[in-house]
């Protein structure tokens, strides 16, 4: 499903950067600062399996650039991670907590690793060795991991432990995504799916669509995919296909239901990683596609919610001639060829620095919870989750249309230049 098989996003967020810089005018000591991670650590995790045997797991962690406050960024788990995903992501989020304006920079790690084959305990082993490589370059005032691809709130508790009984203190707010007893916030586990929904809430309103009468395909169904499809329907809309990875055929599957999913009785039909059981769903009723069905269904919207480079120049001729949205709720799901294309078509794409922002400010508002030890009501955090991305999406949407550019470059512009500012009035630059 990718472009090609050399594909590789860290070349791709960098010749992004580049481009933009042109744009922007920047000198070369703000592009050569600001293109390359400021830190990397490559890990090498021996790990105890539950057979007796031990197995030694690579891992990552990678901070692009804390100018505006402590790095933070994700933690995923998966077996084709590499190091140039992880230094693309950290990019990204470094452009992401800036575009919303929060005081964080950016990160990302990961550990190459299937979750699907290992058990609870062993992957408990993996979370503790990873903090006990990446443990005194963490913390809440340098660098914050919080939950990614296949990694739950529990990953991050264990994680905790492992940093807090490393430095021999309580400080929950140097992981974020815990479980609530752990110190996490109310409204954390919903915040990337119901982010992007408030963000797509303003660009249907910028097209003057009623929720109700639009439909929505979804790729994936994870913690995003299924808390956008929530609230989504909360607002009137319908989901009619969810495209998820059949973890024992190792591929991925589309499951179909014309007249709408019904998203209580799916989650019946899933693991604990938001992998759709075959076997259930069509007891349930749901026709059972190819895995790149999601993308060619008649619908108004489309929701990547699962990896990068989903959309590319091979299968953007495949969407519909209906789709008038595509709302990024993974990290850079579409190629930029393929957004040209999209844009061409008159589509609408709502970039993910925007739309997948919901997690990074939700762990943003646990960071500062933690460390006040005082927490908000749900309905507080979620109020206030909608007013920041709400804000940053007005901001993007008048920088493109007054300055005539795309979503992503108007978000890129407005991300790039705080950083780049920041450095400056830091003496770096």
């Amino acid at each position: 499903m990718s472009e090609a098989a050399s594909f590789n996003p860290f070349v791709d967020a960098q010749a992004q950067f580049d481009r933009l810089a042109d744009l922007m005018g920047l000198d070369p000591a703000t592009r050569a600062l600001l293109r390359t991670p400021a830190h990397e650590h490559r890990l090498t995790l021996p790990v105890r399996l539950d057979d007796g045997t031990v197995e030694v797991f690579h891992g990552f962690r990678v901070q692009h650039n804390d100018a505006r406050g402590p790095a933070w960024g994700g933690v995923r788990f998966h077996p084709q991670e590499t190091i140039d995903t992880i230094r693309a992501l950290a990019m990204w989020t470094a452009w992401k907590t800036a575009v919303v304006d929060i005081p964080l920079g950016g990160s990302m790690g990961g550990v190459v690793c299937d979750p699907h084959r290992l058990s609870t305990s062993e992957i408990e082993r993996i979370c503790r060795a990873w903090i006990r490589r990446v443990g005194r370059s963490i913390g809440p005032n340098r660098d914050v991991p919080a939950p990614d691809i296949m990694t739950s709130s529990q990953h991050m508790t264990w994680m905790l432990d492992e940093y807090e009984t490393m430095h021999g203190c309580r400080s929950p707010g140097a992981i974020t995504g815990k479980t609530l007893g752990a110190g996490g916030s109310l409204g954390r586990l919903q915040a990337a799916g119901y982010g992007l929904v408030y963000t797509l809430r303003e660009a249907l309103k910028e097209l003057a669509v009623e929720p109700s009468t639009t439909s929505a395909s979804v790729q994936g169904f994870g913690t995003v995919g299924q808390h956008a499809i929530e609230l989504y329907t909360q607002i009137g809309g319908t989901v009619t296909c969810v495209s998820s990875w059949d973890a024992v055929a190792g591929h991925a599957v589309s499951f179909r239901k014309r007249n709408g999913i019904d998203l209580a009785e799916l989650r019946t039909a899933s693991d604990r990683l938001g992998n759709i059981q075959p076997e259930k769903a069509r007891a349930l009723g749901y026709e059972e596609l190819d895995g790149d069905a999601w993308l060619s269904q008649e619908v108004d919207i489309l929701i990547p919610a699962a990896l990068e480079d989903q959309i590319t120049t091979k299968n953007v001729v495949s969407i519909n001639q209906r789709v008038r949205i595509v709302a990024e709720g993974a990290n850079g799901p579409t190629s930029a060829a393929a957004e040209t294309t999209l844009i061409e078509r008159g589509v609408y794409v709502l970039p993910d620095l925007v739309a997948n922002a919901g997690g990074v400010t939700c762990s943003y508002f646990e960071q500062v919870q933690s460390n006040m030890n005082y927490y908000w009501p749900l309905s507080e955090v979620l109020s206030k989750l909608d007013r920041k991305l709400t804000t940053a999406f007005i901001a993007v949407s008048d920088l493109a249309r007054t300055k005539k550019l795309s979503m992503r470059d108007a978000a890129l512009v407005i991300a790039i230049d705080r950083v780049a500012e920041q450095c400056r009035e830091r003496g770096w630059l």
